[in-house]
């Protein structure tokens, strides 16, 4: 039986990276609409955002965008300008998009539980979509793609570890339902990066 040797990975195309880049934002600028409509948060900067936003009424959007300005840096470089320039654009689209579905969706009050599964596997799933061309939501994730590519940590296992210093201090602001149902999005969230994102089973390069 003959046996074909499996051809070496390919870069991306700029079609395949604005297609990949695309889905992975609408799904997280959707999970945030799901967070808002159950009153939770997340960690990372997408919760400092929305913590900052619920008694401000600042812009989440806006919000999130400045506070991963200066993440860039380290982005720069650590993982080239290609990495840093998808990132910007990514979480100017994310950000975009987080502010415009309120003006066209509406959810209406949502059970915590289902708020907080629904942000984690579309987070998830969108933030892997990002990852696998070469994009990223900034600020944690940033560091937890460099940690992975450069020591072997598992970058859902980075982000976790910054989420739970997150909600303990989350706990002296929220009551503790709160802070264990968005706990739970986060950990379905990070569990989903780290059993789906590794770079020796995924071939296509960025």
């Amino acid at each position: 039986m003959l046996l074909l040797e499996t051809p070496p990975a390919n870069r991306h195309t700029l079609a395949e990276d604005v297609h990949g880049i695309l889905i992975g934002a609408i799904l997280v600028a959707l999970s945030i609409q799901f967070l808002r409509a159950a009153d939770l948060f997340t960690g990372q900067i997408a919760g400092t955002a929305l913590v900052i936003s619920y008694p401000t009424g600042w812009s989440f959007g806006l919000t999130f965008f400045l506070l991963n300005l200066p993440f860039y840096v380290l982005a720069v470089r650590q993982m080239g300008w290609r990495f840093t320039i998808k990132s910007f654009a990514t979480v100017a689209l994310m950000s975009g998009l987080a502010d415009a579905f309120p003006l066209v969706l509406d959810l209406g009050p949502v059970p915590p539980a289902l708020g907080a599964t629904l942000f984690g596997v579309l987070a998830g799933v969108g933030l892997l979509s990002l990852f696998r061309h070469g994009a990223t939501l900034g600020g944690i994730g940033i560091v937890a793609l460099w940690l992975q590519d450069r020591r072997g940590i598992l970058a859902g296992n980075t982000q976790l570890c910054f989420d739970l210093c997150v909600f303990a201090v989350a706990l002296t602001l929220f009551d503790w339902q709160t802070v264990a149902w968005s706990l739970l999005g986060a950990a379905i969230l990070n569990g989903i990066i780290t059993v789906n994102h590794r770079r020796d089973r995924y071939v296509a390069q960025s």
